[in-house]
């Protein structure tokens, strides 16, 4: 399965995905592009250190300086799903994986690659999800709320925000006197494993 990975930070579960793909000789997957709405985005190195092509499709880059500065929120993201789409098109990609991409896609990718896009939420969906839960938001929002537990979720992507169907979730304990960046620092460890089993899942799925 020839995959896609859009990123926005770090990498981290990036490099996830990256190692087991060496490690495995019968790994299910091939990173064969990485792809950044940020230019600065240390994923972007992470996939040139591994040998992976790399793009970014921010508003800049896809619609230009003068228009993206004028353009909705909507408007953007559409420009950018669709560059993405093209891009994968050309690449004859078959499945796209999120990993702590802070976008939302839109529009003729949804439907084009129904039931071939994962995401990564870092909260046990259904709960705290939605527009705004992303990163600290999310850490934040669970430790306030008085659960004794949170973790991650990788699910399919639908034309809902954070809705589509669950395919993996891991799940640890809240500690007392947690923090965001203690509670993530618990989580991350599981998105890393998380996310390596939800592709190979999809990879599965796809190969039947």
């Amino acid at each position: 399965m020839k995959i896609a990975v859009l990123v926005s930070g770090g990498g981290t579960n990036l490099q996830a995905l990256i190692d087991y793909e060496k490690s495995h000789k019968d790994c299910p997957y091939n990173i064969n592009l990485v792809i950044s709405n940020t230019k600065n985005a240390y994923a972007l190195e992470r996939a040139k250190l591994a040998n992976i092509e790399t793009a970014i499709k921010s508003p800049y880059s896809v619609l230009g300086e003068d228009v993206a500065k004028t353009a909705t929120r909507d408007e953007k993201r559409i420009a950018i799903s669709n560059a993405i789409l093209e891009l994968c098109r050309s690449k004859e990609i078959d499945a796209i994986v999120l990993a702590g991409y802070l976008s939302v896609l839109g529009g003729p990718i949804i439907d084009e690659y129904k039931d071939r896009i994962l995401n990564l939420h870092p909260a046990l969906l259904p709960k705290f999800g939605g527009v705004g839960m992303w990163g600290h938001n999310v850490h934040e929002a669970v430790l306030a709320s008085g659960e004794t537990e949170s973790g991650c979720t990788i699910h399919l992507v639908d034309d809902g925000c954070d809705t589509g169907k669950i395919l993996v979730q891991k799940k640890v304990p809240i500690m007392p006197n947690d923090t965001p960046d203690s509670l993530y620092a618990r989580i991350a460890p599981k998105e890393h494993e998380a996310i390596v089993e939800g592709v190979c899942l999809l990879a599965e799925q796809i190969n039947k």
